[in-house]
């Protein structure tokens, strides 16, 4: 099968991080995932929600904000803040991001703190919430670093690490990591959010007036895991190469 891209079925769009883009933060990275690039940044407050108080809740607690800048799409996207409110695609993906790095950290580890996740998308070209959920994972993971350098952390709170990855079928063939033509024409489109030992965080998909069966929906998965697991590998390194530095 034939990509707009000329990439192959099973293979990623290249992948690149560059981490300490936002100074300011405790952690930070641009993921660059084909022509799509997100800024995720993680700052650290002291404190937790007071539903956490109330509700006599331990630990500490993640949460997320994602936005699409104005010049991230053709024709311009209008911000939030002059609409007066979060559009409803953005308010789901920041929940998603949100879902999936709680379930990657030990929060009784983190202690009371919140860490609040910024992803920025600067140029979106499918896969904005995928990205935002890969790189926030490494802002994530950059940020507890500083906090274990800086002795307010015992030791890095991270689980598991976490990607996420988009799948689909095109033309009637499975495929991974769908740029905007794909998933603008996809018949059926997958965001897979999974762990480093290949554990499911989150599925959501649907057919785009179509229907899919069960063999395509296998094949698919099948997709995700090899494309997560090859995320989460250079997730690892971006990491590593951090403490090493």
């Amino acid at each position: 099968m034939s990509r707009p891209s000329g990439r192959l079925p099973d293979q990623l769009r290249v992948l690149q991080f560059t981490p300490g883009i936002a100074p300011h933060a405790t952690g930070s990275v641009l993921i660059a995932t084909g022509n799509t690039r997100v800024i995720c940044s993680a700052m650290i407050e002291e404190g937790v929600p007071r539903w956490m108080k109330e509700q006599q809740v331990t630990g500490g607690w993640i949460t997320a904000e994602y936005s699409m800048l104005p010049y991230s799409t053709t024709p311009r996207k209008q911000r939030d803040s002059t609409r007066g409110k979060i559009d409803g695609r953005s308010v789901e993906i920041q929940r998603l991001i949100g879902r999936s790095l709680r379930a990657a950290v030990d929060l009784e580890a983190l202690g009371p703190r919140t860490i609040w996740i910024d992803c920025d998308v600067l140029q979106a070209d499918g896969g904005t919430r995928t990205a935002s959920v890969t790189g926030g994972c490494v802002a994530a993971g950059l940020a507890f670093q500083t906090l274990v350098k800086s002795k307010k952390l015992a030791r890095l709170p991270i689980k598991s690490l976490v990607a996420a990855v988009s799948v689909g079928m095109c033309n009637g063939a499975p495929v991974l990591d769908l740029d905007y033509l794909e998933d603008r024409d996809a018949s059926v489109d997958l965001n897979v959010v999974l762990t480093e030992d290949g554990q499911f965080v989150e599925v959501q998909g649907s057919g785009e007036e179509a229907t899919f069966s069960q063999g395509e929906f296998s094949a698919m998965i099948e997709l995700a895991k090899k494309g997560g697991a090859e995320l989460i590998e250079a997730q690892r390194k971006i990491l590593a190469g951090s403490l090493s530095a």
